[in-house]
């Protein structure tokens, strides 16, 4: 199941578990916000709003709020001395896609937990065991460079000139 969504005046096509990065919205790290612009519910039966779906929402999860890019507007006056520089960051929310309602239902107030991945076991068993024979790598220092110094060149007075 899908959903086309509207926020910040663009729109994202969404999934489950999607993330997301969308203009900035209200919300901490952690929280539960919901996307009330559904445009289009897809799945087996697709649902087209006229302009929006009726009793559809998006619930997302706030992961973090981030800046884009610095972004430099120069405005330069030719001949006039004039010049300004201002630059720019636009800020931004990542938000992970929890679940897809239809019929008016309301999101969770939490997030579902996601399950942790277990680290895997190391084979130390398995590995093949460390023998003494094998030396420890060392850096191999680079020859100095012969520091030959170029002759200084003799001030004169009134430059480059040859007489």
């Amino acid at each position: 199941m899908f959903a086309v969504i509207k926020t910040g005046g663009k729109q994202y096509r969404v999934a489950a578990e999607d993330i997301i990065r969308v203009d900035r919205v209200n919300g901490q790290p952690g929280e539960i916000v919901e996307f009330g612009e559904v445009l289009v519910v897809g799945g087996d039966a697709p649902q087209l709003g006229a302009p929006t779906v009726a009793g559809a929402t998006v619930a997302g999860e706030v992961l973090q709020h981030t800046r884009g890019d610095k972004v430099i507007a120069f405005k330069k006056r030719r001949r006039k001395n004039s010049r300004r520089k201002r630059g720019y960051r636009h800020e931004f929310s990542v938000v992970r896609i929890t679940e897809i309602l239809t019929g008016g239902a309301k999101p969770s107030k939490t997030a579902a937990p996601r399950p942790k991945r277990e680290p895997k076991p190391k084979a130390e068993a398995e590995a093949a065991p460390a023998t003494e024979a094998q030396p420890a790598k060392t850096r191999a220092k680079k020859p100095a460079k012969s520091a030959a110094k170029k002759p200084a060149k003799a001030a004169t007075k009134g430059g480059n000139k040859k007489k």
